[in-house]
C-alpha cells in the first residue's frame, strides 16, 4: 500500500485529507496484522465449543433437540441483528475519527502561527468538538454490546433450563454423573454464545479495514517510473528545447481546463519569464513540465522528445526546480544537498559557494554535517531557498524552473539567487515565474498568461512598446 500511495498523483493528496490517510496506514493495518487473526482464532475456539456442548445434551437426552431448532433460529435472528447495526456503528466510528488525526497534524504543523495569535483555547476546543463526535459514534456501540448481552444471556439460560428439565424427566435411564458432566458444560455455553457473535462482529466489521487498504493499493497511481523500452539517451537533454504544441490541461476530471490549447517554443539557452494575474496558469505551466498533471489534450516536447512517451524518473531527473516554498528534510545539510550520494565534498563545496551559503556552512561546528530540523525550521528562509539553489547547482540539469522562487525572500537574497542563475545557468533553459518584474526585465522573452491562454509572448521591450499587459503591470510596478 505504502509503495502505491507514494506514486498517487499529487491530486490525490489536495482532495484527501491527511488524517484520513494516517488512518489507513495507522488503524487499518493495525487492525489486519493484530485483530483479524485474533477474531478468527476465538471465533473458531468458540464454535466448536459451542457445537460439542450442543452435541453432548442431544447425546445424554435427545429430547434437547426439540429445542436446538427455535433457540439456533432466535440466536440467528440476534447475530444477524446485532452485526447489521454493529458494522455501520463501526463505519460511523472509523469515518469520525479521521478529522481527529487531520486536525492534531494541522496543529502541530502551524503550532508557532497558532502561539503567535493566541489561539491555544480555540484550537483546543476544536479537538475536543472532534472528540466528542467521535465518542457520539462510539457510545451506541456499547450500548449495542449490552442490547446482544442480554439477549445471548437469556438463550444461555434456555440451554441450561432444557438440559436440566429433560435431565429430570429421564432421570432413570441417565447416569447422575453424565449428567452433571452435561450441566456444566451447558453453564458456561453463555460464554461463548457470547463471544462467537462478538467475533462474527467484529471479523465483519474490520473486514472493512481490508476493504480500505484494498482501495488505496487498487487506486490508480502516476504513470510507470521507467519505460524499458522508451528511454531517453543519457545526455538528453543536450540543448534544452522545451515546445508546447496545442496543450491543454485540467487538475482533475470533470473540472475546467486551466490552460488552453498552449503552442509556444523555447529554444535551447532562452531565458523566458513567465507573468501573469492570480489563477492564470503559471505554476499549471511547471507542473505540467514535470507532468505531476497529465495533459487534457496536445502534448510537450523536450528536444523533439515527447514527454509523455517516457517514464517520469528519467523526465523528472533531467529536469530542476526551486519552488516558492523551500523543501527540507530532518537531516544532515548534506543529505538535503545530495540525498543519493551522487557528489562529492568539493562538488557540495562549490556548490555552496556559488549558492553564497559557504560562510554560513564554514561557521558551523558540524558543517556538511549540520542537522536540518523537520522542514529545516532552524534555517531563515532565505538560506532554505539557498540550499535549494545549491541542490540545482549540484544537479546542473539542462532545463531550470523557478517557480516565484524569490517571492519569500528578502531583496538581498533574491539579487544573491539572480545573479548566480546568470552565472552558473548561462547555456541552461531557464522557465521563471516572476512575483518581482526586475528580475525578468533582462530576459530573452517573456509569456504572459490570461485565464490559462497565451496573452503576449515577446521581448520585454516590444511588449512594453506594444503598451499591453505586460506594460501593465510593469508600470503598476514601478518599472515604467
Amino acid at each position: 500500500m505504502l509503495q502505491c500511495v507514494l506514486k498517487f498523483p499529487m491530486g490525490f493528496f489536495e482532495a484527501t485529507p491527511s488524517g484520513r490517510i494516517l488512518n489507513r496506514f495507522n488503524k487499518d493495518i493495525d487492525t489486519i496484522d493484530i485483530f483479524i487473526p485474533e477474531n478468527i482464532d476465538l471465533w473458531m475456539r468458540t464454535f466448536w465449543y459451542t457445537v460439542a456442548v450442543l452435541l453432548i445434551c442431544c447425546a445424554l437426552t435427545p429430547m434437547f433437540l426439540l429445542m436446538i431448532v427455535p433457540l439456533t433460529l432466535f440466536y440467528w435472528w440476534v447475530q444477524r441483528f446485532y452485526v447489521a447495526t454493529s458494522r455501520q456503528l463501526k463505519r460511523l466510528e472509523s469515518v469520525s475519527r479521521s478529522p481527529i488525526y487531520s486536525h492534531f497534524s494541522e496543529t502541530i504543523t502551524g503550532s508557532s502561527v497558532i502561539r503567535a495569535y493566541g489561539r491555544q483555547t480555540s484550537f483546543i476546543g476544536i479537538s475536543d468538538k472532534k472528540v466528542d463526535e467521535n465518542q457520539k459514534c462510539y457510545y451506541p456501540s456499547i450500548v449495542a454490546n449490552r442490547w446482544l448481552g442480554v439477549r445471548i444471556e437469556f438463550i444461555g439460560t434456555c440451554i441450561v433450563l432444557f438440559a436440566a428439565l429433560f435431565a429430570v424427566i429421564g432421570r432413570k435411564n441417565l447416569n447422575p454423573g453424565l449428567v452433571g458432566f452435561s450441566l456444566s458444560y451447558a453453564l458456561q455455553v453463555t460464554m461463548s454464545l457470547n463471544w462467537m457473535v462478538r467475533m462474527t462482529s467484529d471479523l465483519e466489521t474490520n473486514i472493512v479495514a481490508v476493504e480500505r487498504v484494498k482501495e488505496y493499493s487498487e487506486t490508480k497511481t502516476e504513470a510507470p517510473w521507467i519505460i524499458p523500452e522508451k528511454r531517453p539517451p543519457k545526455d538528453w537533454p543536450i540543448e534544452g528545447q522545451v515546445d508546447f504544441v496545442n496543450y491543454s490541461v485540467r487538475y482533475r476530471d470533470g473540472l475546467d481546463l486551466v490552460l488552453k490549447n498552449l503552442n509556444l517554443s523555447v529554444k535551447g539557452g532562452e531565458k523566458v519569464g513567465i507573468v501573469g494575474r492570480t489563477g492564470a496558469g503559471k505554476s499549471s505551466m511547471t507542473l505540467c513540465l514535470f507532468r505531476i498533471l497529465e495533459a487534457a489534450a496536445g502534448e510537450i516536447a523536450i528536444d523533439k522528445e515527447k514527454i509523455a512517451d517516457i517514464g517520469l524518473q528519467d523526465l523528472r531527473s533531467k529536469l530542476t526546480i526551486i519552488p516558492q516554498d523551500p523543501v527540507l528534510f530532518s537531516g544532515t545539510l548534506r543529505m538535503n544537498l545530495d540525498p543519493f550520494d551522487n557528489y562529492t565534498d568539493e562538488d557540495i563545496w562549490k556548490a555552496l559557494e556559488f549558492s553564497h551559503l559557504k560562510r554560513f556552512v564554514t561557521s558551523q561546528s558540524a558543517g556538511l554535517n549540520h542537522e536540518c530540523t523537520e522542514g529545516g525550521e532552524n534555517l531563515s528562509v532565505g538560506q532554505r531557498q539557498l540550499v535549494c539553489l545549491a541542490r540545482a547547482l549540484l544537479r546542473k540539469t539542462k532545463i531550470l524552473v523557478l517557480d516565484e522562487a524569490t517571492a519569500a525572500v528578502d531583496l538581498e537574497t533574491d539579487d544573491l539567487i539572480q545573479s548566480t542563475i546568470r552565472t552558473q545557468f548561462e547555456d541552461c533553459t531557464v522557465l521563471t515565474i516572476a512575483h518581482r518584474l526586475n528580475t525578468i526585465m533582462d530576459y530573452t522573452r517573456v509569456l504572459v498568461l490570461d485565464k490559462g491562454e497565451i496573452a503576449e509572448f515577446d521581448t520585454p521591450t516590444n511588449l512594453i512598446n506594444k503598451k499591453g499587459i505586460f506594460y501593465g503591470m510593469v508600470k503598476d510596478a514601478g518599472l515604467a
